[in-house]
C-alpha cells in the first residue's frame, strides 16, 4: 500500500481525491460562511507548504513567515483600497487617509493602482526580501537557534512598523472594508465561491510544486545541507545558495497566501503578521509532520479548525492547549502526526522484544502428529527369555 502511495499513479490519485474534496464536495456541502472560513484555513495551509520545504527539508526554523505573509497581504489590501476609492468614492483616496492623514495618497502607494503591478509585486516583493535576507544570513553561516531568533525578531519589528504608520497602513486597525476584487463584488456569493476556488487551486499547485522540488536533485541537496552541511561544502556546493533558494520559495508561497487572505477574510492587521501568527504557522507544520508532503497541509488545517472551534468556547485556554500540543509533538513525536503509524508499529515491536514469552503463550501450539502404535521387535536367536534362563 505504501509503495502505491509513493508511486506516480498513487500521487496522481491522491491529487485527484484532494481536488474532488476541495473543489466539488466542499462547495456543495458547506454554506457560504463556512466555505469562506475554509478558504481562510487554506491560506494558512499554503504558508505551511513553504515552511515544510524550508524547515522540514532544509532544516531552517523559520519563525518569521508572518513578514512575507503580511507583505503579500498589505500589497493586495492597498490595491483593493485604491480600487474601491476610485469606484465608489470617486476621489481615489482611501477613506482612512482622509481621517488619519493629510488626505493624499503616498507616492509608494500609486504603483499598486495597477492590477498587473499588484499581482507581480505579490510574488516579487516577498521573494526579493527573502533573497536579501537569505544571502545576508546564510552567507555568514548563521543557522539553528540564531536564525530562528533573527527571523522572529524580524516579524516583531515588522508588526511594530505597521502599527506606527497610522496614516498609511491603518496602524493597529489595519486595512479593511473591501468591497470589490478586480471588479468583482465581494458581497456576491458566486464571487466568494470564485475566491475559494482560486485558493484551493493555488494550494494544489503549491503541493505539486513542493513534491517536484522534493524529488528533484535540489531536494536531495537540501536534505544533504540539513544533515551534513560541511560535507556538502567540501563536495563543491554552496549551502548558502541552496538554503536561500528554499527560503525564497517559502516566502513567495507565504506572499501569495497573504494576497488571497485579504479578499477572503476582508481584513488585514498587524495582529495577523506578527510573532504569534508566525509561531502558529510553525505549530501546524510541526503537528502535521514537517518532513512529509501532506503533513504540513493537514496539520495547518487541523490547528486552524481547532482554533476556530475552541478559541470561541475557551478563549484563554486555547493558547495553553496549543503550546502543550506543540511540546508533546516535539518531545514524543518529532515527525508529527504523520509518523503516528510508524510509532505504533515500533511500540508493538519493542513490546514483543521485551516480553517474548507472552507472545509465545498467545501463539497456538502446533498440532501433534498421530503415530501408529509401535509393535514389539521380534526376538532374535541369540536372545534368551528371562524365564528360560532361570
Amino acid at each position: 500500500m505504501s509503495t502505491f502511495l509513493q508511486s506516480r499513479w498513487g500521487v496522481l490519485t491522491g491529487f485527484a481525491v484532494g481536488a474532488v474534496l476541495l473543489l466539488v464536495l466542499a462547495p456543495t456541502g458547506l454554506s457560504v460562511f463556512n466555505l469562506a472560513l475554509l478558504g481562510k484555513f487554506i491560506c494558512f495551509a499554503i504558508v505551511a507548504v513553504g515552511i515544510g520545504l524550508a524547515w522540514g527539508r532544509g532544516g531552517m526554523l523559520t519563525l518569521g513567515q508572518g513578514v512575507f505573509f503580511g507583505l503579500g497581504a498589505y500589497i493586495m489590501a492597498m490595491h483593493l483600497k485604491l480600487a474601491d476609492a476610485f469606484l465608489f468614492g470617486g476621489s481615489g483616496v482611501p477613506d482612512f487617509m482622509s481621517l488619519y492623514g493629510s488626505g493624499e495618497v503616498p507616492g509608494w502607494w500609486e504603483p499598486f493602482r495597477s492590477p498587473v503591478v499588484t499581482l507581480i509585486a505579490v510574488v516579487l516583493v516577498p521573494g526579493l526580501v527573502a533573497l536579501v535576507l537569505g544571502l545576508a544570513v546564510f552567507k555568514r553561516r548563521v543557522k539553528g537557534a540564531y536564525f530562528a531568533i533573527l527571523s522572529q525578531a524580524l516579524a516583531a519589528a515588522f508588526a511594530v512598523f505597521l502599527i506606527g504608520q497610522q496614516a498609511t497602513t491603518g496602524g493597529s486597525n489595519g486595512l479593511s472594508g473591501f468591497r470589490s476584487f478586480f471588479g468583482f463584488d465581494l458581497k456576491d456569493p458566486s464571487n466568494k465561491l470564485m475566491l475559494y476556488s482560486i485558493a484551493a487551486v493555488v494550494l494544489l499547485l503549491a503541493v505539486g510544486t513542493s513534491r517536484q522540488l522534493m524529488n528533484s536533485r535540489f531536494g536531495e541537496l537540501l536534505i544533504a545541507v540539513r544533515d551534513q552541511e560541511e560535507r556538502v561544502r567540501f563536495l563543491g556546493y554552496d549551502p548558502a545558495t541552496i538554503k536561500t533558494v528554499a527560503y525564497v520559495i517559502a516566502a513567495v508561497m507565504a506572499g501569495i497566501a497573504g494576497a488571497l487572505f485579504v479578499p477572503i477574510v476582508g481584513i488585514i492587521s498587524p495582529a495577523d503578521v506578527g510573532v504569534i501568527p508566525s509561531i502558529a504557522f510553525l505549530i501546524g507544520v510541526a503537528i502535521g509532520g514537517r518532513a512529509t508532503l501532506l503533513g504540513p497541509v493537514l496539520g495547518a488545517l487541523s490547528v486552524a479548525i481547532a482554533q476556530a472551534s475552541l478559541s470561541s468556547t475557551f478563549p484563554s485556554f486555547w493558547v495553553y492547549f496549543q503550546g502543550l500540543l506543540f511540546v508533546l509533538v516535539i518531545g514524543f513525536m518529532p515527525g508529527g502526526l504523520a509518523s503516528l503509524p510508524g510509532l505504533v508499529s515500533r511500540l508493538r515491536r519493542h513490546r514483543a522484544e521485551q516480553h517474548p514469552t507472552e507472545q509465545r503463550k498467545t501463539e497456538p501450539a502446533p498440532p501433534r502428529p498421530i503415530l501408529a502404535p509401535e509393535s514389539a521387535p521380534p526376538a532374535t536367536a541369540t536372545e534368551v527369555p528371562e524365564e528360560a534362563s532361570r
